[in-house]
């Protein structure tokens, strides 16, 4: 399917176990604000949300991973979940796409258990972050201090703890688009 890519946000996911909310509220918030939000995953088909554990939704794939350039992306959004990072963790072309949009400075949203993703694709040495807890020890294992913030931002890194934290995290990433929530 193509898409225009003036404007366009990319969410990066995994085909399954994505957390709802941390998907849904800010590409809604995205939409509203006059940009193009783009669901891309490491294949074609749908991707799951969840609700903690229940499935709760399912969203279409605009495009995959691998045929994506970040170049073409004015932010990215990592939503959380358990199993959505820690599957995409493993994806060789997502650390690509990540490590291609930070080398661009652009910014870069990853909310509760999605800087698991940023860790195995490089990018958190050095940083502060925001995130679910229990990534406090693999963030430092990985040369970043983890913040009890509810929210971070360092450079053009937007964290944040949990789906508690949408808003602000949404509010945060708004301003980086330059578009005030």
């Amino acid at each position: 399917m193509p898409h225009s890519t003036a404007r366009a946000v990319a969410f990066l996911v995994a085909n399954d176990g994505v957390e709802d909310r941390e998907l849904v509220h800010p590409w809604q918030a995205v939409a509203a604000a006059g940009f193009h939000p783009v669901l891309l995953a490491p294949t074609t088909g749908h991707v799951h949300t969840y609700r903690h554990l229940d499935r709760v939704g399912r969203h279409p794939v605009h495009l995959t991973i691998a045929d994506a350039r970040a170049a073409d992306y004015t932010a990215v959004v990592l939503p959380g979940g358990v199993a959505n990072p820690d599957i995409l963790r493993l994806n060789s072309k997502a650390h690509r796409f990540l490590r291609e949009a930070d080398a661009s400075g652009t910014p870069i949203a990853a909310i509760c258990h999605a800087p698991w993703t940023l860790i195995d694709a490089d990018l958190v040495a050095g940083r502060t972050l925001a995130a679910w807890p229990s990534l406090a020890t693999d963030l430092t294992n990985a040369g970043a201090t983890w913040t009890p913030d509810r929210t971070h931002i360092d450079k053009t890194l937007i964290t944040a703890q949990s789906d508690q934290d949408v808003e602000e995290f949404t509010t945060l990433l708004l301003n980086a688009l330059g578009r005030p929530a």
